[in-house]
């Protein structure tokens, strides 16, 4: 049997991140992944999806270019160029994580781990491992609903396996998956339905923002079907990608397209082959090239042989931890995904440092703090959200506590386009210090300037705080500091 200090089941983010730490502080360490290093964010998540945004992007601007006096001519787009490209900026991540491992001498098992009893596993070839700690890091993968033909559609990682761009496609979710591929696919040219289950989109999310980005989507020639449960897939994918270039030259800005909610007669009326999506109404939508589930993801736990070692996890496959990473099992941990708490890919990272810091670095009292989380949509316009939404707000302080500052505002950059979008922007306070609890924006930048004020959130900034501080014009961030 092999031993190490540390074990860690799992080389994405949060894994790579708590072994890397561990090894810094002299740790033997080992890392199991049976896949390519850097898990769903390196290799169909987080990185490979801001590529394509940002292809989205230059999209959207060549398209606003005339107002500035520019004559582009614009010839198509070449997704499978794109994707070559894309690829292997990804398989360079790939080799980078592997030597990043090799320079801190932190052995790769090239296999699946699995329990055998507590702090013990064994990979595929029978060899047998134990360490003093064992962190589950395996992350989680894409949900697929149970109903007939369900396997026509493809999920967030079949996104990154398209070789052309579909002309239309359906997206099934509300959620911030969705909403960015959604975005994507229509700012580079395709024609996009996205069903929804109840009234609107990231429903979790401030309402304000929620509001916005429904309009902003609609204008950009998104249809929006709400009230749309999914009963069956039937069809078969039509295949060409024909659309692509039509869509840069056509109104995929947004000037135009029927966002109507109950669009179903506009689908039953086309006689493309292609899938088609049935609801739980009644209604038939029909002529898609391809059908997108976002709809969630699921713990990658099952086959880890958590029985074996003792360790609990919640009906839906979550592993249970406390403040400090611990499962009820002593010496096994769970960071990331498989912990439910914060899916994103940051937070992973956090607490695989914090946790090899406390297990290894001498802090016994090194914890990740969830009360402040800063995160970004990459939808189009892009979200920066931090903190509390108002109404959670509410729930935790009380209405007379709060104080809301909102602004409104179209962009300086759109000063000279046709389309005047709305930058919006909300900051949530508490208590006579007015302390900021939640800040919210949807608009261009809001990627970007979000990363800032989360510093000053997490320092404990106060509404004063923000007032006091210069203003950077002409911006829309400056917005935040002069709200009254």
């Amino acid at each position: 049997m092999k031993s190490f200090d540390l074990i860690v089941l799992g080389g994405g983010s949060g894994g790579l991140a708590v072994a890397q730490r561990a090894a810094e502080y002299g740790a033997r360490v080992a890392v199991f992944e049976h896949d390519r290093l850097g898990g769903t964010c390196v290799n169909v998540g987080c990185v490979p999806k801001k590529v394509m945004w940002n292809a989205a992007e230059i999209a959207h601007l060549m398209r606003q270019a005339s107002h500035y006096g520019f004559d582009l001519r614009v010839g198509g787009h070449d997704w499978g160029l794109l994707k070559r490209g894309r690829d292997a900026y990804v398989e360079r991540l790939n080799g980078i994580y592997r030597r990043n491992l090799d320079n801190k001498d932190i052995v790769t098992v090239h296999s699946h781990g699995r329990f055998t009893g507590a702090r013990e596993i064994v990979d595929e070839a029978g060899e047998r491992y134990r360490a003093e700690h064992v962190v589950i890091a395996t992350g989680g993968y894409p949900r697929v609903p149970e109903l007939p033909g369900a396997e026509r559609g493809i999920t967030s990682d079949g996104f990154f396996e398209l070789e052309a761009q579909p002309e239309r496609v359906a997206v099934v979710g509300s959620g911030y998956i969705a909403v960015e591929l959604a975005g994507i696919f229509r700012s580079l040219g395709s024609e996009v339905s996205v069903f929804v289950r109840f009234d609107k989109l990231l429903r979790s999310f401030d309402p304000m923002l929620s509001d916005h980005l429904m309009q902003h989507m609609r204008d950009a020639g998104i249809e929006i079907v709400t009230g749309a449960v999914p009963r069956a897939v039937g069809g078969a994918a039509g295949g060409a990608a024909s659309g692509a270039q039509a869509g840069m030259d056509s109104g995929a800005d947004g000037s135009a397209g029927d966002s109507a909610d109950g669009g179903a007669d506009k689908h039953a009326a086309s006689n493309a082959p292609g899938i088609t999506l049935e609801t739980e109404d009644g209604r038939t939508f029909a002529g898609f090239d391809a059908l997108l589930w976002a709809v969630g993801r699921q713990p990658n736990t099952s086959g880890l042989g958590l029985e074996k070692a003792g360790v609990e996890t919640a009906p839906r496959g979550h592993i249970p931890v406390d403040a400090w990473q611990n499962t009820n099992v002593a010496g096994i941990y769970a960071i990331g995904d498989v912990a439910g708490k914060a899916e994103l890919t940051p937070v992973a990272i956090a607490a695989g440092r914090r946790l090899g810091d406390r297990l290894f670095g001498g802090q016994p009292e090194r914890k990740l703090s969830y009360e402040i989380v800063p995160t970004v949509i990459f939808s189009h316009p892009p979200i920066g959200t931090i903190g509390l939404t108002e109404a959670e707000a509410s729930e935790r302080y009380g209405d007379d506590a709060l104080r809301v500052y909102k602004s409104e505002f179209v962009p300086m950059f759109n000063a000279l386009t046709e389309a005047k979008p709305r930058t919006a922007m909300k900051l949530v306070t508490v208590g006579e210090e007015e302390r900021v609890v939640g800040c919210h924006v949807i608009g261009p930048g809001a990627d970007e300037m979000a990363q800032g004020f989360a510093v000053a959130m997490s320092m404990g900034a106060c509404k004063r705080d923000l007032d006091d501080t210069i203003a950077i014009h002409p911006t829309s961030a400056e917005e935040l500091v002069t709200m009254r």
